[in-house]
């Protein structure tokens, strides 16, 4: 399937779908064989069950995610799913009990979380977050948009291929005022980045920022303590130079909103949506795993 053709990927979740090629990238970068795979199952389910802490499932499935998140390391994968209990507990607010319904308003009425139609030249899903004139913090607060960005992670997670391709951000900061500037808090910057880095069992590959104005330094000095070395050499700044971002994501599988081929974004959340609520059970599930008492 080439990477344009996004008839499979469009508002649609990819269940039980992996390439041919996406198995050998799992082979070279996460050291997957069968052979492996089987090991580190069962190891990091003797882990888990040994670990009265923790609160997860333990069918080989679920333990995939985990262990593509870690090369197959299962005692890595562990410490990733202890990480992810402390941070869920941590802000057990925003998190626990978290259900599809919940969300569902603010991803029809906003535009701040998207998603490409189609995955990048790589394979990779392509999330947007529009922070900037799009956002109007009044009316989705910093906290809601936090809960849908950690929404539309549960539910990438069901996706193989990008379990292990892994999963690209833009952060899109066109027309960003004073009102977005005072949303995004020392707080909220602490729990984004402790999220991406410490409780997300997916690939970060890349977060590319886009149209930032001159403002947005004030956005990165609160930011930027609490990003740690690794998130930090897959960070681009890009300003208003696409032909900057063009050396990342090929112009093939960019909108026009990005100087790329592909027509200007003229969808959202209200599309979406229907995907999110069809694994509903799956993603609802996740609103008490992690800790074993909250």
């Amino acid at each position: 399937m080439a990477a344009t053709d996004n008839s499979n990927e469009a508002f649609n979740l990819r269940l039980n779908y992996m390439r041919p090629e996406t198995l050998e990238i799992a082979r070279v970068e996460l050291r997957e064989t069968e052979e492996v795979k089987v090991e580190a199952i069962k190891k990091l389910r003797e882990l888990l069950h040994a670990s009265p802490e923790l609160n997860y499932k333990d069918d080989d499935a679920f333990l995939t995610i985990f262990l593509r998140a870690c090369h197959f390391y299962p005692e890595s994968a562990l410490e990733k799913m202890k990480t992810t209990a402390t941070f869920r507990k941590e802000y057990a607010s925003l998190v626990h009990g978290l259900q599809v319904e919940q969300v569902r308003e603010r991803f029809i009425k906003g535009s701040v979380i998207n998603v490409l139609k189609n995955c990048d030249q790589k394979g990779r899903r392509v999330l947007i977050v529009n922070s900037g004139k799009l956002w109007d913090p009044n009316e989705i607060p910093s906290d809601e948009m936090f809960r849908m960005l950690y929404m539309v992670h549960i539910a990438a997670q069901l996706e193989e291929e990008t379990q292990v391709r892994g999963v690209v951000v833009i952060m899109d900061f066109d027309g960003l005022a004073m009102k977005q500037v005072k949303a995004l808090s020392p707080s909220f910057s602490k729990r984004l980045l402790t999220f991406i880095q410490e409780a997300m069992p997916l690939r970060m590959k890349e977060v590319h920022f886009v149209k930032q104005p001159f403002i947005f330094n004030m956005v990165w000095t609160l930011f930027k303590p609490f990003v740690k070395e690794k998130l930090n050499k897959r960070m681009h700044f890009h300003g208003s130079d696409m032909k900057s971002l063009h050396k990342f994501l090929d112009p093939s599988v960019l909108p026009a909103n990005y100087k790329g081929t592909q027509p200007a974004i003229d969808y959202g959340g209200a599309q979406w949506i229907n995907a999110l609520e069809a694994q509903a059970d799956y993603v609802n599930t996740w609103s008490e795993l992690g800790p074993a008492k909250w």
